[in-house]
């Protein structure tokens, strides 16, 4: 990759990086400030919460039948997700010492803070407690995999793919073969260096 693909990625990524700390100073300072792990709302919002929450029983006679219907379909890939989990959990943990990959910090893509918002019941905080692991999940394995394809075949595709992980732009083309070895062990000697990613 040149010189100037590579410092404009790098400006891509800084820019993201700014961009995602700045909408977050912006919610935080209108609605909430987080401390520690902990989300405080000005009082106001906090008693607006509470008046905008719904009863059980309410929520449950105006929610769509259909969602009800599913909810055991929906519920039942938490067993999946769960081992899912534990065999990519225990590959990182066991292999990428041995590769010298920096490892990825679960409390950077798992983050659990929808159960401390007032007006969501207690089965609208357990949707929100799931979605978040499943999403959460899928960024973590996503940057999992991603660090691994790094540092085994850091190559991009010839056709054009939908969904590729932040490491892919980075990759070398598609039959650019020179200097390949080279520039292999370059690409995971840089995985190791990697310091772990911080949340904005």
């Amino acid at each position: 990759m040149n010189k100037k693909i590579r410092d404009l990625l790098d400006q891509i990524a800084e820019l993201e990086n700014d961009l995602r700390v700045t909408v977050q100073e912006q919610e935080a300072s209108a609605l909430f400030e987080i401390r520690g792990k902990r989300i405080e709302f000005e009082t106001s919002v906090r008693d607006a919460h509470r008046r905008l929450k719904q009863g059980f029983f309410r929520w449950l006679v105006t929610n769509r039948p259909q969602n009800l219907i599913t909810g055991p379909i929906i519920y039942s890939m938490i067993f999946p997700l769960l081992l899912l989990d534990l065999c990519v959990s225990f590959y990182q943990a066991t292999c990428f010492p041995i590769y010298g990959i920096s490892k990825v910090r679960r409390s950077d893509y798992i983050v659990f803070d929808r159960q401390q918002l007032g007006y969501l019941n207690f089965i609208e905080k357990f949707h929100c407690t799931y979605c978040a692991y499943g999403n959460g999940l899928i960024a973590y394995i996503a940057e999992i995999i991603g660090r691994t394809e790094e540092y085994f075949c850091p190559i991009k595709h010839a056709r054009k793919v939908l969904g590729n992980h932040s490491r892919y732009a980075r990759f070398m083309g598609y039959g650019d073969a020179a200097d390949y070895q080279a520039r292999l062990e370059e690409y995971r000697v840089n995985l190791g260096q990697q310091p772990p990613t911080k949340k904005p």
